[in-house]
């Protein structure tokens, strides 16, 4: 019987599923408790959504303070522009929304009505990359490229339901605008294991290795853990630097890391190839003379297919079995 034949059939869900594998321990809504658990401290926060507070979690927070609680309808655009003005009277605003809505409907609002003006505005967006499958309208495979080019702009991007957990009092420490990608519904538990405390700008070298070191973020953590325990099976010594704030990037901890001899350096991203953190990486690695044998892990500069998330990841390679087989092939 063949390999194709043996495998679930996969279902319409799947397209929507969450990005936990079989019996991976989860959280629910983390991002949605984080804020009524800081809300419940901080008497300025306020939570603002455009139609998709369900699908946000943000209904959390609409449950526990309807009464802070902002539905602007489907209407991105006025959703900044209203969370600019609550800034500006001293609210604390986090907004949700889809990140391609964000990233390309929204984008000159956050750039003109919250940026310059440098305003205390939390930006928190799911289905970033490829988390799912209805094609190019809900796939935000360039919003990091995007962001990081915008000035005044802290940019994050979080691998689990623990860092999503720590982000969100961090980014309401932080005095400015943050754009978060956000996971959403039941979200993997993975850094616990490895005593992880989430810091602002701060890369965190999780596991070390001998041959080969892995530069992530966001769920690509998540997979480049799995890949270092698959590859340890072929005595191929994996080490992963999680790297959860792309802007500002903590260049001092890559370059300690890369400059390392004798290890191939891949960076992993759940994003094009094109504007995110494998070139703001190389960027950093270029212009301090630092050059190791390097080699990109991301989506391609294309549109995406539609379809379930189990397939389109092994497609476009940032599946745990494919990034896993790619590495090796590098290393022959």
């Amino acid at each position: 019987m063949s390999n194709a034949a043996t495998k679930p059939r996969l279902k319409t869900s799947a397209m929507i599923a969450s990005i936990a594998g079989d019996g991976q321990a989860t959280r629910a809504a983390p991002f949605g408790n984080a804020l009524v658990a800081l809300a419940r401290e901080r008497s300025d926060v306020v939570g603002m959504t455009a139609d998709l507070g369900k699908y946000t979690d943000l209904h959390i927070f609409a449950q526990a303070f309807p009464e802070r609680y902002y539905q602007m309808g489907m209407a991105e655009q006025l959703l900044m522009g209203a969370a600019a003005g609550m800034a500006h009277e001293g609210a604390l605003p986090f907004v949700t929304t889809y990140a391609v809505f964000a990233a390309r409907r929204a984008y000159d609002f956050i750039h003109q009505a919250i940026a310059e003006d440098n305003l205390n505005v939390k930006i928190a967006c799911a289905l970033p990359g490829l988390t799912t499958g209805y094609g190019p309208s809900h796939q935000a495979a360039e919003d990091l490229a995007l962001f990081r080019a915008m000035p005044n702009l802290t940019v994050i991007d979080p691998c689990d339901a623990v860092e999503i957990e720590q982000m969100v009092p961090a980014m309401a420490a932080h005095h400015g605008p943050v754009y978060a990608r956000l996971l959403r519904g039941n979200v993997p538990v993975v850094l616990d294991e490895y005593d992880y405390r989430f810091e602002l700008g701060k890369a965190k070298l999780l596991r070390d290795g001998a041959d080969v070191l892995i530069i992530s973020s966001g769920i690509m953590t998540m997979r480049a853990l799995e890949v270092a325990k698959t590859l340890a099976h072929d005595r191929i010594d994996v080490g992963v630097l999680h790297v959860p704030t792309i802007k500002p990037l903590d260049t001092a901890t890559i370059l300690r890391e890369a400059r390392r001899s004798g290890r191939l350096v891949v960076v992993a991203e759940n994003h094009t190839v094109i504007g995110g953190l494998g070139e703001a990486v190389a960027a950093v690695l270029l212009s301090h003379g630092v050059t190791p044998a390097f080699r990109q892990i991301g989506l391609p500069d294309a549109f995406l297919d539609a379809g379930a998330l189990p397939t389109l990841h092994d497609r476009y390679g940032i599946s745990t079995q494919a990034m896993a087989d790619t590495v090796k092939t590098w290393l022959r």
